[in-house]
């Protein structure tokens, strides 16, 4: 039973984004590992900004630095 799970940056997914990740994500492990689609996990965590790091600072701070 594979797993996936999908971390993203706290921007807010519609349900039907939310959906469409879902269902590539399955198709592609599906098709890629040759598993049933009804046997594939996948979870999104959507992460806040504030939380996550990348070369010593926020996602948040970063983003703001770089716009």
């Amino acid at each position: 039973m594979p797993y996936v799970n999908v971390k993203t940056g706290y921007v807010p997914l519609s349900k039907e984004k939310k959906q469409e990740v879902i269902d590539n994500v399955t198709k592609v492990i599906a098709e890629t590992l040759g598993k049933d689609p009804k046997m594939v996990w996948v979870v999104i965590d959507e992460v806040p900004t504030d939380n996550w790091g990348v070369g010593g600072e926020t996602v948040t701070d970063r983003r703001a630095r770089l716009e």
